[in-house]
């Protein structure tokens, strides 16, 4: 795998990002990547471990070790059929994904991982820039009819997967652009669109079908959630018209903060926030909630909530401040503990280190307006014990506050789509259906099926990926009895 001796004779080599000053005036991609030679070089640190365990790391499954030795030896052809085989979307996770892979990396145990998602970003790269990436077609068709609902991640998976098997697939979505929270979930300088247009061209090659502003089965879409829908189209009119429909929608209703002051204006949703500005840079109307000149408060130590602090440190803010009710994880995890699970220690984005003052273990208590608009933020400090959290006597504090964000995650996706199929839930809400087994990914309902943050709640970008993938086959076997699609 690689070069023998490589990991002990070259040190990990991360990306590049532009600087700062340079990065914070625009919302371009700022992550510089690998050259074709520093490639080969950090594919040569993939050692002979004997049992990979970054490919479980992986919840797609990536066949890690043989694309490093690929780019080690310089055959980045072949490097992109391995990485294609188990992952449709590399320059999607190659981007924002956190990399499970490399935390599961055999070298971690003692040393600094492979660097995994950095070798898989310049082989998707490459393979646009040679024109390698190209549209697969089914040979035959098989004239069986799938609507697949939602157009994240777990939707396009599932809908090109399907396409290549032969069936006719249609995806529906509720926003005014194809990628569900993939497009507008995610800031532009952490993943342009562009890389989401040329997919949709391909798989518009295949045969698929996309429709954009049509909302499915529910009338009412819940406050705090985008919905550009002209049109809507019942659940029952779906069954009728095809033979198969995959929910794949996103978990979209965030966790709110009841607290007094909850009402006042300036207090939002992190949505909210973040999809306009990605409308306004693809070139819509500007973001109404500014954060300029604003002492921003973020509630969520999480993505979501970094992602408001880059946004608002390109606004201009005075101040972002972020704040997380649990407390401060170890800058270092104990690797001999955890190792080659996904450990928790304390992560810096690239939006930390563009300016944000952060503190762990504070709860909000009440926002304090003037006239109807937020001003103040009144918290404490928690303290944790045994699993429990009980606020700390005579902690209180105020901080300004003209923009409070709520990034606290969220918590199930829109009710109104899965009621209106009549699909049974589980405990928090989501689609009820299995994994694995016959009759895997199948909903209480015939010939509907669910997959992504629709059945697993709020995840990663490749869980979505994974699940789109193996509901596909699934969906394959359901229509035609038998499935040659890899799960």
């Amino acid at each position: 795998m690689g070069k023998p001796t490589g990991f002990l004779e070259h040190q990990r080599l991360s990306e590049a990002y532009e600087p700062v000053d340079k990065r914070l005036k625009s919302y371009k991609e700022f992550v510089l990547r690998l050259s074709d030679e520093q490639a080969a070089v950090q594919g040569a640190r993939c050692m002979d471990c004997g049992i990979p365990f970054c490919n479980n790391g992986c919840p797609v499954n990536n066949i890690i070790p043989d694309w490093n030795d690929l780019v080690y030896r310089g055959h980045w052809r072949e490097a992109i059929e391995v990485l294609h085989s188990t992952n449709n979307f590399p320059e999607f996770t190659g981007r924002i994904c956190p990399a499970p892979c490399e935390a599961a990396c055999t070298l971690n145990i003692n040393a600094d991982a492979v660097g995994i998602k950095s070798i898989e970003h310049a082989i998707i790269d490459k393979a646009w820039e040679e024109g390698w990436v190209l549209p697969q077609p089914a040979e035959v068709k098989t004239g069986k009819k799938v609507a697949v609902v939602g157009s994240g991640p777990a939707g396009l998976a599932a809908a090109q997967q399907l396409a290549r098997a032969g069936h006719d697939v249609t995806v529906f979505e509720k926003n005014d652009r194809i990628g569900g929270l993939l497009r507008y979930g995610i800031p532009d300088f952490k993943m342009e669109k562009g890389l989401i247009d040329r997919r949709v061209e391909q798989m518009q090659a295949e045969g698929v079908t996309f429709r954009t502003g049509v909302l499915i089965g529910a009338k009412d879409v819940p406050a705090g959630i985008v919905n550009d829908a002209k049109e809507v189209i019942s659940a029952e009119q779906l069954q009728k018209d095809f033979d198969a429909v995959v929910l794949a929608g996103g978990s979209e209703v965030p966790r709110d903060l009841p607290v007094p002051g909850r009402e006042l204006s300036g207090v939002h949703f992190a949505l909210e926030f973040l999809i306009p500005q990605n409308k306004q840079v693809a070139g819509d109307k500007p973001n109404p909630i500014s954060a300029k000149g604003k002492h921003v408060v973020v509630i969520g130590g999480g993505d979501t909530g970094s992602d408001c602090v880059g946004t608002s440190n390109r606004h201009g803010a005075a101040s972002v401040t972020q704040f997380e009710l649990m407390p401060m994880p170890p800058e270092q995890e104990n690797k001999p503990l955890v190792w080659p699970y996904w450990p928790t220690k304390l992560r810096t984005s690239s939006s930390h280190e563009e300016g944000c003052e952060r503190d762990f273990a504070v709860g909000t208590k009440e926002f304090i307006g003037k006239n109807g608009k937020v001003k103040a933020l009144k918290g404490a400090r928690l303290e944790w014990k045994d699993g429990k959290m009980s606020e700390v006597p005579g902690s209180e504090f105020e901080i300004k506050a003209d923009l409070v964000l709520f990034a606290m995650g969220f918590t199930q996706p829109v009710g109104g789509v899965l009621e209106a199929f009549g699909v049974a839930k589980d405990a928090r809400g989501n689609a009820k259906a299995t994994t694995d087994g016959e009759g895997c990914y199948t909903t209480s309902v015939p010939k509907v099926f669910a997959a992504g943050d629709m059945r697993r709640g709020q995840s990663l970008v490749v869980w979505a990926i994974r699940e789109g993938r193996q509901c596909a086959r699934a969906v394959d076997e359901f229509l035609m009895g038998e499935s040659l699609l890899p799960r």
